[in-house]
């Protein structure tokens, strides 16, 4: 059953990078643990040229997924990497992390995902951590005439690279054939599908592309190409922390105080020192 439906909003971020702003946005803040979903997707490179300069994070986890395109990814650590069409590149930004995103192009189609996690109060000071994890490590299950990239998370006894057990975290990137798919619930609180390609049959309801719905916690998604254009969604689920949020741009913690504190520390130049 679809609890509600969203749309995704225009946006900036970064150098100006222009973007879809899925989750924290007026009609759709967070969703435990999920922080924000951004979807950029643009063949004018006067749209993301400037990419994300250095700049700061604590308290929660960054996860990267390309469809399209090349970033190139730098931090305060050491971490360096490039992610292409069909990598992630995940960052547990923690206690504190100074990084920067930039394009590896200067023309075509820049096209992919940045989701934030949240991390609960135990794991928002531990040490900072970094992966790359390119397409060929992404394992694809073939479901009906569905291809399904499964990016973090356990299904049909398969692992995707990117791990977090103790929210039963789930990502996986559906395209679509004719055929219709059934995806089970594994009884997460939170379970989101975001279509970013096509028109889809979302347990009998269509979403266009650019819309969100919320999903009951243990129905099977039914999901069914609505046309002849390709058809792709992505499936997100977890477990709730069930924590305050306090927010302040980069920074996600439990209290104001603790915000504060993160600023004084990027301020100081110990950021990940603390």
């Amino acid at each position: 059953m679809i609890l509600t439906r969203h749309r995704g909003m225009p946006a900036q971020d970064g150098a100006g990078v222009k973007l879809t702003r899925i989750i924290n946005q007026p009609s759709l803040r967070y969703q435990d643990p999920f922080l924000m979903l951004d979807e950029f997707r643009s063949d004018d490179p006067n749209d993301y040229i400037a990419g994300f300069p250095p700049h700061p994070h604590r308290g929660f986890v960054t996860l990267t997924y390309m469809l399209a395109g090349r970033m190139e990814h730098k931090d305060s650590v050491g971490n360096t990497g490039v992610v292409e069409a069909g990598g992630a590149q995940w960052m547990k930004a923690a206690k504190g992390i100074i990084h920067a995103e930039m394009p590896k192009q200067e023309d075509g189609l820049m096209w992919g995902f940045q989701l934030w996690i949240n991390l609960p109060a135990k794991d928002k000071l531990s040490a900072a951590q970094w992966a790359d994890h390119p397409a060929e490590k992404i394992p694809e299950l073939a479901i009906n005439d569905a291809t399904v990239r499964l990016i973090a998370g356990e299904y049909e006894g398969q692992s995707g690279p990117i791990q977090q057990p103790e929210q039963q975290f789930l990502m996986m990137d559906i395209k679509l054939g004719q055929a219709p798919v059934g995806i089970e619930s594994f009884g997460q609180q939170t379970r989101l599908v975001y279509v970013y390609q096509g028109n889809v049959a979302i347990n009998g309801d269509v979403l266009q592309r650019g819309e969100l719905a919320r999903l009951a916690a243990t129905d099977t998604l039914q999901l069914q190409s609505d046309g002849a254009e390709d058809a792709s969604v992505i499936l997100l689920a977890g477990e709730p922390i069930g924590e305050p949020i306090a927010q302040y741009g980069p920074f996600v913690m439990n209290t104001q105080q603790e915000i504060e504190q993160a600023i004084r520390d990027y301020q100081a130049g110990r950021l990940q020192e603390a």
